[in-house]
């Protein structure tokens, strides 16, 4: 069976949508209502005896911790795998993908046979999304979600990956190396 993920990193094209002050002041001008931010990663007091540097999974609390060290981390809001995909334990990143194409699992295919057998990075239904950070573990990673898999962040989800917003996604890919220790609480 393929790797679900590709040995190479695809660069991403530049952004074309506006920085985000310019969007920020004409939703403003348009009477819009902006999203807060606190919505994805937030600095947080976070005892653990977790290295700075390491990511820590709880599960139960649907929140993925970047330790930062003298008790603070960044949290960010996660899906976490369902009933019966469930894993714990300790593990490493192995890889960093910039929108990678996906191949669905076997396990995947058997209870959805018609997806295709593969998705190309970037295209709107690829459940990697923006990048993919995988784990030395058979087929699991820390990725983006779709447009349409954001709602599902925060619950019991995955077919065992943990699922991220794009923009939090990316901002724990540039904080990670290939060998960053994960720990996973259940």
């Amino acid at each position: 069976m393929a790797h679900p993920f590709p040995s190479f990193d695809r660069t991403l094209k530049p952004n074309a949508t506006p920085r985000k002050g310019l969007r920020t002041a004409l939703a403003l001008f348009a009477g819009l209502a902006i999203a807060p931010a606190a919505q994805g990663k937030q600095v947080v007091h976070y005892e653990t005896s977790a290295e700075a540097g390491t990511v820590v999974i709880d599960a139960a609390r649907r929140r993925l911790f970047f330790v930062l060290g003298d008790g603070r981390a960044i949290a960010y809001p996660v899906g976490v795998p369902r009933h019966g995909a469930e894993w714990s334990g300790e593990t490493s990143v192995s890889g960093k993908y910039v929108r990678p194409d996906w191949e669905p699992p076997s396990s995947v295919k058997v209870e959805e046979p018609a997806l295709p057998d593969l998705v190309r990075g970037g295209a709107p239904n690829n459940p990697m999304g923006a990048r993919a950070i995988t784990l030395y573990r058979s087929e699991i990673a820390i990725h983006g979600s779709t447009q349409r898999m954001r709602a599902s962040i925060g619950g019991a989800v995955s077919h065992g990956c943990i699922r991220m917003y794009n923009e939090d996604v990316i901002d724990l890919f540039n904080r990670v190396h290939v060998g960053t220790p994960v720990l996973m609480l259940p």
